[in-house]
């Protein structure tokens, strides 16, 4: 219960990225492993995997591997995110990024690359976000 509790306290502190119903299964400084089941609720009109919920797929991967390892004084939001559609999206997805761990808060954009793959361990999609990380205001 452990990896679902949590992925429903992400999904609270970001009431839309809950909404995928995504569950995080490995998450460490610089590293996040989501994963999501396919399913009636994600799918669009061609019976796969909608393309705004593999963006928000790859959107929480890459901002759980980055947050993860941010200094207790920053904080982030997301400045841009792109993605590229390689195949349709079907069955188990595994959404995976690896980056570079922040030392500071100081203000600075960071590229993140994350890849969902299927449950063949094909690339379906990648994920390219530019996350702001800066020093947290006193008010947050």
């Amino acid at each position: 219960m452990g990896k679902w509790l949590f992925s429903q306290g992400v999904g609270r502190m970001a009431p839309y990225t809950g909404t995928i119903g995504a569950l995080v299964d490995e998450l460490r400084p610089g590293y996040a492993r989501v994963l999501l089941k396919d399913r009636k609720k994600v799918r669009n009109h061609l019976h796969s995997v909608h393309a705004i919920a593999l963006m928000n797929l790859g959107e929480v991967a890459t901002g759980l591997a980055l947050m993860s390892a941010m200094p207790d004084d920053a904080r982030g939001i997301l400045a841009g995110l792109s993605m590229d559609y390689h195949k349709k999206a079907r069955g188990w997805l595994t959404a995976e990024c690896s980056c570079e761990v922040p030392e500071t808060s100081e203000r600075r954009e960071y590229e993140i690359r994350g890849e969902i793959t299927d449950s063949a361990g094909d690339l379906v999609a990648t994920a390219t976000a530019r996350w702001l990380i800066g020093p947290r205001q006193a008010k947050d």
